[in-house]
């Protein structure tokens, strides 16, 4: 099955791709629009195309080199676009932005450096996955819930950012592990 990882024409990268061209559409309906809900319905398809092709990549074992790549840039950018347009809104919500740029940029360091020490990389864990879900939640909400309470939506900046922090720092250890004990190639 060494042939499936190196196709790129294939159903999960095509949805990735997708959900990469799904970014400057949901930015224009946000920022120029204010078209909110369908800036949210767009986002929910972005949700749902992603765990599809996750799906579909491992049921049908079509989890390619590409694939490995273009599935969390789309994921990454598809979160940091949307943060930077609900920190227009709510300007406060460039704290969860900032780490999450942060983040992202450590973790690529650091899985480019594991690449290039053991040819691997590492699959998404569960505090990664908490992290994911707590941003969603509270991107579509703010979506949603045009003239939210105050209260609600610091709280909800407050945990996300906490699970953002958590999976930065959980995954440092995974990577420094790995990068330390792993081999050479």
């Amino acid at each position: 099955m060494e042939d499936n990882k190196n196709r790129i024409f294939t159903v999960p990268n095509f949805l990735s791709f997708f959900r990469l061209c799904l970014i400057p559409l949901f930015m224009w309906l946000y920022i120029w629009e204010k078209e909110y809900i369908w800036t949210a319905g767009i986002l929910i398809l972005s949700g749902v195309t992603d765990v599809v092709d996750g799906f579909i990549a491992r049921k049908w074992n079509l989890v390619t080199h590409v694939g490995r790549i273009l599935d969390p840039l789309a994921d990454k950018l598809t979160q940091i676009a949307m943060m930077a347009c609900l920190s227009h809104r709510y300007l406060y919500l460039l704290i969860p932005l900032i780490a999450l740029i942060a983040k992202e940029l450590v973790c690529g360091v650091f899985g480019l450096i594991m690449i290039k020490r053991t040819g691997d990389t590492i699959n998404s864990r569960w505090y990664g996955k908490v992290a994911t879900v707590c941003l969603y939640v509270m991107m579509i909400t703010h979506l949603f819930w045009i003239n939210m309470i105050p209260a609600v939506s610091y709280i909800m900046m407050f945990v996300c950012t906490g699970f953002i922090v958590l999976s930065f720092v959980m995954y440092l250890l995974v990577f420094i592990g790995k990068s330390l004990i792993g081999k050479r190639s």
